[in-house]
């Protein structure tokens, strides 16, 4: 028995279920063996049971690839196949398969596991979800084919992982699953203690203890009343029209520079990842500015650019473009090259290679440079503006230590990290919008 739950707990689907279910599984689970040459069955047959290989090696031949060919795939110890058992529908055989060498197969009745695992409708979800992203991902079937597949969570009316009317999740519903997942964990209730903490640092070292480093910061209280007044001290409040001018201000050459360093960067490092020669032209010069502080641009920026909104956003956008492109190479270049070397012995071309391959590979570290950016675009926004910027959080925050406002360079602060987790929050839910499959592997991680 420890040998067939080991078995399990390395197929796809049943790598996260608890071990409790994976001993009732493996009460389900028969082995059988298979000569070389076994038909095990062919493409119509009752699929009535899943299996799992345990040694030798198996030939999938699925019947329902793109243009209606086939799709081959030689299946050993750990693989799963004959999943047309836990689709929704007439449940025929999709593929033809035969035993390659003697081979053991371990299987699984599809109707009992159907019934166990509806005892359980969030874990069975998760399983459901595994042998979607199991489709998709590894036997290249069409969504269509992955849409079969049922949810146990939603026929219980529960708040298990939503779906699209085709049976798959989206990006935004997987989203929200994960926002919902959050909700009921420990995780935000720890993030507001975290916030506790530094606010009650904050109270105690410049309120109550008073200690001698913190007696010219304002306080928590000050800042706060402040902060709500409608009648502020220093005229900056939530309740003035200058608040929120200074916000769109800032709000608008961030999104502007943030749009070109995307629209340049993420070019610029497919083109530096994909192609060396271009590389080996490109990439030295790139170095040699990267490093050079924001600041040491601002002169060239004032004698470059006329009027004072030109400066900051060139200064705005210069670090963001950085670590946009320097991203978008680092995912070119983690792409195996195996894939391809694949897509060209399948004939493709090398612009199809690009954009079938080079371009959805990097993705994920595109968006984890783009957050990286746009958080680098308010660096650099605020070096901008307390130089050259005429309104924005950095002006503020700026003008404010040079009139003593002390309590309005924290506001400014304080808003400026809060747009700015907003900014960033938002390029996250349009990579997840744009990556589902990434969110829907998260999503079963439990991350």
């Amino acid at each position: 028995m420890d040998q067939t739950n080991a078995l399990l707990r390395r197929a796809m689907p049943f790598q996260t279920v608890s071990d409790e279910l994976l001993a009732d599984i493996g009460k389900l689970a028969k082995l059988k063996s298979y000569a070389r040459g076994d038909v095990i069955y062919n493409a119509g047959d009752v699929a009535d049971n899943i299996q799992i290989v345990s040694s030798g090696a198996v030939e999938h031949v699925l019947k329902v690839g793109a243009q209606g060919s086939d799709i081959e795939r030689v299946m050993r110890s750990g693989d799963v196949f004959g999943w047309a058992a836990v689709l929704d529908g007439t449940r025929g055989r999709l593929a033809s398969t035969k035993s390659l060498e003697r081979t053991e197969i371990l299987q699984i009745d599809g109707e009992e596991l159907m019934a166990l695992i509806a005892r359980s409708p969030q874990t069975g979800d998760v399983i459901m979800s595994r042998f979607a992203t199991m489709i998709t991902k590894e036997f290249a079937a069409p969504d269509a084919v992955a849409a079969r597949i049922p949810h146990f969570g939603q026929a219980a009316g529960t708040a298990a992982m939503p779906a699209q009317g085709d049976g798959v999740g989206s990006g935004w519903a997987l989203t929200a699953f994960r926002l919902s997942q959050w909700l009921k964990s420990p995780k935000p209730y720890l993030m507001l203690g975290g916030f506790a903490i530094l606010l009650s640092f904050w109270y105690l070292t410049v309120e109550v203890w008073k200690l001698p480093r913190f007696k010219d910061t304002p306080g928590l209280t000050t800042v706060v009343k402040e902060l709500f007044s409608t009648n502020p001290v220093y005229g900056l409040s939530v309740y003035t029209p200058e608040y929120y001018q200074h916000i769109w201000a800032s709000v608008r050459r961030v999104a502007i520079a943030f749009f070109l360093a995307t629209v340049l960067g993420v070019p610029l490092g497919l083109f530096l990842g994909w192609s060396k020669k271009f590389r080996e032209y490109v990439f030295p010069v790139f170095e040699t500015l990267r490093p050079i502080p924001i600041l040491a641009w601002v002169p060239l920026a004032i004698l470059m650019f006329s009027g004072a909104e030109t400066p900051v956003i060139f200064l705005t956008f210069l670090a963001s473009f950085f670590a946009t492109a320097l991203n978008t190479m680092l995912g070119v270049e983690s792409i195996d090259e195996s894939y391809s070397r694949a897509a060209y012995c399948l004939g493709a071309s090398k612009w199809q290679v690009f954009r079938e391959v080079i371009v959805p590979g990097a993705m994920p570290f595109i968006f984890t440079g783009l957050q990286i950016s746009v958080g680098v675009a308010w660096f650099s926004l605020v070096a901008g503006e307390m130089v050259s910027g005429e309104f924005g959080l950095g002006y503020v925050i700026n003008t404010s230590y040079t009139m003593v406002r002390y309590p309005t360079i924290v506001i400014g602060m304080a808003t400026l990290g809060a747009v700015g987790y907003g900014t960033s929050a938002l390029v996250r839910m349009v990579g997840d919008y744009m990556m589902q499959w990434r969110v829907r592997e998260l999503a079963l991680g439990g991350r």
